[in-house]
């Protein structure tokens, strides 16, 4: 039987809430491990936007995922959604400390809707989210956005003080206050971080779609043993190059995608209610993210 390696914390949120240019950040600190890959997807039962799988985790696996002394983070944003994954890690890591990034509901939405249709996941996992309204009636996209929901589950098993909410919009006006405040919820000494050698963002530009000749050399690159291709990912990642994005492997972003009022209206009952429920459950300021 292999042993559950031991993590101390674990970085949750959505998709494009920010927890990306978070997690980048957090390798600087000498008394953290990030995991490695970013979202390993193992303890969740939500292994990204789409797949699902319920099984047991893969404990070595998981060990493989973390290199390194110190602090163990696990980065698997769609962790918060799942209904499985907070009792989990309270059988598991019971003094876990979590870090939950959110973004107002309805821009997140709106840029993960795009994400997806930029990459055309969607249609890889035989759905079609071109039309809005029948994205948001999705639960793999709506349940994303429903903070108040998945923290409520998250605290059946842990106190709020193991809960440390951060807002996206903060990472980018403050910064150094918001890496003080991380360091401070996990017991860690303070940490000068370089800000500005923090490139991994996961924006929109980034999502360029990949020429057939871009989707055969991800194919030959995913067929790199991990001791091979990690050295050279993490080398090129410090230095803020996205080989993907080189003309000949990929081709100019599509425009971002918006949605009208009545669109954004779809959101209004169910959005409100969950804030709600997020401000009595967390106290957390929701006021000028309610829909009008």
């Amino acid at each position: 039987m292999v042993d559950v390696p031991q993590v101390g914390a674990f970085l949750l949120g959505a998709p494009k809430c920010g927890t990306t240019w978070l997690a980048e950040a957090l390798t600087q600190h000498p008394e953290i491990c990030v995991s490695d890959p970013k979202e390993p997807n193992i303890v969740a039962s939500h292994k990204g936007t789409f797949p699902r799988d319920d099984s047991a985790p893969d404990w070595a696996a998981y060990a493989d995922c973390f290199n390194g002394d110190g602090l163990r983070i696990d980065c698997s944003v769609h962790a918060l959604a799942c209904p499985v994954a907070p009792s989990r890690v309270a059988n598991n890591w019971p003094d876990a400390r979590l870090i939950v990034c959110l973004r107002e509901p309805v821009s997140r939405t709106v840029s993960h809707w795009n994400m997806i249709l930029d990459t055309k996941e969607d249609q890889e996992y035989g759905t079609d989210w071109s039309d809005f309204r029948l994205a948001w009636a999705d639960p793999c996209l709506s349940d994303d956005t429903l903070y108040g929901a998945a923290i409520a589950r998250w605290l059946q098993h842990f106190d709020r003080d193991s809960i440390l909410l951060i807002e996206a919009n903060r990472m980018r006006h403050e910064a150094s206050m918001v890496l003080e405040e991380v360091c401070n919820h996990l017991s860690l000494s303070s940490h000068s971080f370089d800000l500005d050698s923090i490139h991994n963002a996961n924006t929109a530009a980034d999502r360029r779609p990949m020429t057939l000749f871009g989707r055969l050399f991800r194919f030959i690159a995913g067929l790199l043993p991990g001791f091979v291709k990690g050295p050279i990912v993490r080398r090129l990642q410090s230095r803020g190059v996205n080989v993907y994005k080189m003309p000949v492997l990929s081709s100019k972003a599509p425009a971002k995608r918006e949605i009208s009022n009545e669109q954004r209206g779809l959101l209004a009952a169910k959005v409100n209610a969950d804030l709600a429920l997020l401000e009595e459950s967390m106290g957390f300021d929701c006021s000028k993210w309610y829909i009008r």
